[in-house]
């Protein structure tokens, strides 16, 4: 994702070590991907919580809430889906930069849209911890608390990952959490990549 024609970056007067220092605070992007339905909001959620409440500043950044607005113009093409993990990568990279942790939760099925977020993190030296919510699709489906499955399966949710797009599972995320494992486990599991 490039920046637009004839635009030219602000560099901000507070650089990023004096906004930390200042803060007591350091920022980083938990990136949450997996099919629909299998527990990313729940566990993004459970993560800025505990994070808020000890002190450190944290927002999550869900996917259907973003496209509310933010995204709320994209689609479900391939494209479209490559742009949303693209644009809400740059709002978390900018959320990380200013000292908080940003908690994204979204599908992201692709890979390589994936890997570019991460690239971009890298450039910018913040840390980003790709966490994949390994929940079967058979699982994810027999939950379905939106009724999504049922529609996309039905012919009535054309576009649907999982069932007429493919899902491309992370080959190497820095944390793996699968369906047996409790919220409050899997919160802690994520905590711990951030200490």
């Amino acid at each position: 994702m490039g920046p637009s024609p004839n635009v030219t970056w602000q560099p901000p007067r507070v650089s990023r070590h004096r906004r930390w220092h200042a803060l007591d605070t350091s920022g980083a992007t938990v990136w949450l991907t997996g099919l629909p339905a299998s527990g990313k909001s729940t566990v993004g959620a459970a993560v800025e919580e505990r994070l808020v409440e000890s002190g450190r500043f944290a927002y999550l950044l869900d996917g259907d809430n973003l496209r509310h607005g933010i995204c709320g113009d994209l689609g479900f093409s391939i494209a479209d889906r490559e742009r949303n993990v693209l644009r809400v990568g740059e709002l978390a990279r900018l959320l990380a930069d200013g000292g908080a942790v940003a908690v994204v939760a979204l599908v992201s099925p692709f890979a390589d849209a994936r890997n570019a977020v991460r690239h971009r993190h890298e450039q910018s030296r913040l840390p980003f911890f790709e966490v994949h919510v390994a929940t079967p699709l058979e699982v994810c489906a027999a939950r379905d608390p939106k009724g999504l499955y049922a529609q996309a399966r039905a012919g009535r949710l054309p576009e649907f990952t999982g069932i007429d797009q493919p899902y491309e599972p992370p080959r190497r995320p820095e944390l793996r959490l699968t369906e047996t494992m409790t919220v409050a486990a899997a919160a802690d599991a994520v905590l711990a990549l951030l200490d």
